[in-house]
C-alpha cells in the first residue's frame, strides 16, 4: 500500500491535469497504523532490517505528503492511529466527521510515536502533544479541530456531496479549495469533560522535564481534585512501557526546535534500535502481548521508569552500530510545506 501511495503520489504531483489529491479510507476505519505483526514476523522469521526497509519507505511517503506540490485533503471517517495519523496530518486540509477518532498509542507496544509525530504534535497548544503521546489518549472529531489536528468538521452525510465537488474543482489554489470545504462545514462542540478543557493543567504537568516529574505533579493534582481524566492518565502511564515514555518525551522536545525532516532521521535511528533490540526487547514484548498472544500483559525491561537510564535513551538517538544497517537517505526536494496547525 505504501509503495502504491508513493509511486502514485509522484506522478501525481506532476500532471497538469490533476488540481488535488484526496486521501481517504476503503473501509471502515481510516487507518488503524501500520501491520505490527507482519513487521515483527518477517523479523523473526529473517533478519532484523526486513522490516526496517519498509520504515524507510514510509518515511519517503511522509516526507513526499509535506512536500507535495499539490494540495492534499485527508477525508477522515474513522480510526485514525499510528502511522495512519501521522501521515493524514501532512495533509494540507484535514477533514473529520463525527466518526472521527486520532490515537497515538505506541508507547503501549514498547514503541513511540513516530513517522515524525513529535513534530506535529509538539505545535499543539500547550503540551498537550505530550499529553497525546505519553498516555495514548483517544481524541474525537470535536477535540482534533480544538486542537488543531484536523481542519473541518463535517457530518458524515454530506461526505459523498463534498468528495464529488473536490473532483470537479479545477484549481489548486488552497484559498479557493478552502473556501469549498467551507461550505460543507458544521461547528463541532467539545464535550465539558474533555482533557482538552483541561489545557491549564495539562500544561502545569506535562510541561514538566521528566517523566517521573510528570507523574508526580498529576499525582498531586488527583490529592487536590479527583477527577476522572487524570486517574486515567496516570493510569494509561502505568501500563505504558518505561523506555517508550522516556524516548517520546526526549523525541517531542526536540521536536519543538527540529524541522520535520530532522526528526524523520531521529525517528529512524530509535525505530532501527528497537527492530535490533539494541537496548531492550520492548517492541517485540510489546506487540507479543497486543498482537499475538493477547493477554495485555507484556513484561516491560527496564520494568520501572527509574531503571531506565538517560544513555539508554540517548543510544536509541544515535546512528546504529552494525555494518548491515542503512542510512536514512531522504531526497532533496525544496518545497517543503508544513501544514498548519
Amino acid at each position: 500500500m505504501v509503495s502504491q501511495i508513493l509511486k502514485n503520489l509522484r506522478l501525481y504531483e506532476n500532471d497538469f491535469s490533476i488540481k488535488l489529491v484526496i486521501l481517504k479510507a476503503n473501509g471502515k476505519a481510516f487507518s488503524a497504523g501500520g501491520d505490527i505483526v507482519s513487521l515483527i514476523a518477517s523479523s523473526l522469521a529473517g533478519h532484523w532490517t526486513y522490516p526496517l526497509s519498509f520504515y524507510r519507505k514510509l518515511l519517503m511517503l511522509n516526507h513526499l505528503f509535506v512536500t507535495c506540490k499539490k494540495p492534499i485533503v485527508s477525508l477522515i471517517n474513522g480510526v485514525a492511529i499510528g502511522g495512519g495519523a501521522a501521515l493524514s496530518m501532512r495533509a494540507t486540509f484535514r477533514v473529520v466527521t463525527e466518526n472521527a477518532i486520532f490515537a497515538m498509542p505506541e508507547v503501549h507496544i514498547g514503541v513511540f510515536p513516530d513517522c515524525g509525530a513529535c513534530h506535529f504534535l509538539s505545535s499543539l497548544p500547550g503540551y498537550f502533544g505530550e499529553y497525546l503521546g505519553l498516555t495514548g489518549t483517544r481524541l474525537d472529531a470535536a477535540e482534533m479541530i480544538a486542537c488543531g489536528l484536523a481542519t473541518h468538521f463535517i457530518p458524515s452525510m454530506k461526505l459523498n456531496s463534498l468528495e464529488n465537488a473536490l473532483q470537479n474543482i479545477t484549481s489548486s489554489n488552497v484559498s479557493t479549495i478552502a473556501t469549498l470545504i467551507e461550505t460543507f462545514t458544521e461547528k463541532a462542540n467539545v464535550k465539558e469533560d474533555s482533557p482538552f478543557k483541561r489545557l491549564e493543567t495539562i500544561n502545569k504537568c506535562f510541561s514538566k522535564g521528566t517523566v517521573e516529574d510528570i507523574i508526580l505533579s498529576l499525582e498531586k493534582e488527583l490529592e487536590n481534585r479527583k477527577e476522572k481524566w487524570i486517574t486515567n492518565t496516570l493510569s494509561s502511564m502505568s501500563l505504558a512501557c518505561p523506555l517508550s515514555l522516556k524516548i517520546f518525551l526526549k523525541s517531542i522536545r526536540k521536536g519543538r526546535t527540529q524541522n520535520i525532516e530532522q526528526c524523520f532521521y531521529h525517528d529512524y535511528n530509535i525505530v532501527s534500535h528497537a527492530f535490533r533490540r539494541t537496548v531492550s526487547n520492548d517492541f517485540y514484548e510489546g506487540s507479543r502481548a497486543k498482537m499475538f498472544d493477547k493477554d495485555n500483559k507484556p513484561k516491560w525491561d527496564p520494568s520501572k521508569l527509574e531503571l531506565v537510564s538517560e544513555e539508554m535513551v540517548d543510544q536509541c538517538f544515535r546512528k546504529v552500530n552494525d555494518e548491515e544497517w542503512e542510512y536514512l537517505q531522504l531526497p532533496h526536494r525544496s518545497n517543503i510545506i508544513i501544514p498548519k496547525l
